[in-house]
């Protein structure tokens, strides 16, 4: 009996990034004769230990806040499930778009931003940490599961998408970032492939990357409501918040509690999804690009929100940002994060042996740089509770030496 051909499902545009057509892996391998090399990615990441990991890391509450709070899993799957859509709508390739999408987050450390803000100062004098280059060194070394190779051995248009989930990196259309020396990771992989850091990636990493933005905004105020941080009342100041709660409640006069919050939030996420496509099948009728290489090859992203959706994310954001971010009790737990990493990072910089014999075995020989580059990959790779465990743990054990 011979395979089943992969399957390619619904027509693709010109423009889209075609299975047929990838720049293939750095270390070629057959491919499935049942999966495109889109879905083998995706299939890849969901079945990777960081992923996995993603379920007890922070979005904005830690694990302990409570189990209805977001966490780098659950936001990582609401992403995906917007880009899909978003792809479909588009007739983009649905598989990278949520493969993109399901791996945007696995370079995390624990705790959320405030862990990545204490690992960066502990790491500055080292090369400094970046969650996005990070990614790129989970997918394509510290990942250890194939026989072959290291890391997920994922295609180039994945690895591209990854690397510019916030845009170009080099050129003219890098902005600030172009400023900046590259991240350690991302340069040193560059010398063995070429992700062209100086365009913009294909459509579908496009469409990743505003996903989460959705993603995040709508899931923010959906969880600062139900913590308290916040109330429905105060959203209504917020522009396009309060427009559609006030809609909500003319249509629906005796809703309250989590059902009007659930019906604004679900409002607010369609209304955003639907101004990108408008504005973005704009764009692509502007440009009228015949294969995803001219997408790269243009001045600007192609996917995006109207200006005045842009006024409206503005304003949702420095809303968040006063109300939630900066919230006491957040502020308290990004304090007590903090000083874990900041700990741990000190406690195995002075004292290898204190590292899992793995981890340990890797530092030999090695001078104080690349030192700091091991334990920050170690510190990356835990999870909340973990990184909670460590610490108490070499609290005891400092206790005991004393």
């Amino acid at each position: 009996m011979s395979p089943v051909p992969p399957p390619h499902g619904p027509p693709l545009a010109p423009y889209a990034t075609r299975p047929e057509r990838s720049r293939g892996r750095l270390h070629p391998e057959p491919e499935s004769a049942t999966r495109s090399v889109f879905q083998r990615d995706r299939d890849r990441i969901i079945h990777c230990g960081a992923f996995r990991r993603l379920k007890h890391k922070t979005q904005v509450f830690v694990y302990h806040e409570g189990d209805y709070y977001r966490t780098r899993l659950t936001h990582s799957l609401e992403v995906a499930q917007i880009a899909r859509s978003i792809c479909r709508a588009l007739d983009l390739n649905e598989d990278l778009g949520e493969a993109l999408a399901l791996a945007h987050d696995l370079g995390h450390p624990p705790f959320g931003h405030a862990g990545e803000d204490a690992l960066g100062e502990a790491m500055r004098d080292f090369g400094g940490f970046d969650h996005n280059a990070q990614t790129l060194k989970v997918l394509t070394g510290l990942e250890q599961r194939y026989a072959a190779f290291d890391g997920l051995n994922l295609t180039w248009e994945c690895l591209e998408g990854v690397v510019k989930h916030n845009g170009p990196l080099t050129g003219p259309h890098a902005g600030a970032r172009g400023a900046q020396p590259l991240p350690e990771a991302i340069a040193r992989y560059g010398t063995v492939q070429d992700l062209e850091l100086d365009s913009f990636a294909g459509p579908e990493a496009q469409v990743a990357a505003l996903s989460d933005d959705i993603a995040y905004n709508n899931h923010d105020i959906d969880d600062g409501l139900r913590a308290g941080l916040f109330t429905v009342d105060d959203l209504r100041s917020v522009p396009l918040v309060g427009e559609i709660i006030a809609r909500v409640q003319r249509e629906h006069p005796d809703i309250e509690g989590q059902r009007l919050i659930y019906e604004t939030v679900r409002r607010l996420i369609n209304h955003m999804v639907n101004d990108l496509l408008a504005e973005t099948q704009a764009r692509l009728a502007a440009a009228a690009p015949a294969s995803v290489e001219e997408i790269r090859a243009l001045d600007q992203p192609v996917v995006g929100f109207s200006e005045d959706m842009l006024a409206y994310d503005r304003a949702m954001r420095a809303f968040l940002f006063e109300r939630m971010y900066r919230h006491p009790r957040v502020n308290r737990m990004a304090k007590r994060a903090r000083e874990v990493v900041t700990r741990l990072f000190a406690v195995y910089m002075s004292d290898p042996a204190t590292l899992p014999a793995e981890w340990r075995e890797q530092t030999r020989g090695h001078d104080e740089r690349a030192t700091a580059r091991i334990v920050a990959d170690y510190i990356a790779g835990m999870t909340d509770r973990y990184a909670f465990q460590e610490y108490d743990r070499l609290g005891q054990a400092d206790a005991r030496n004393r």
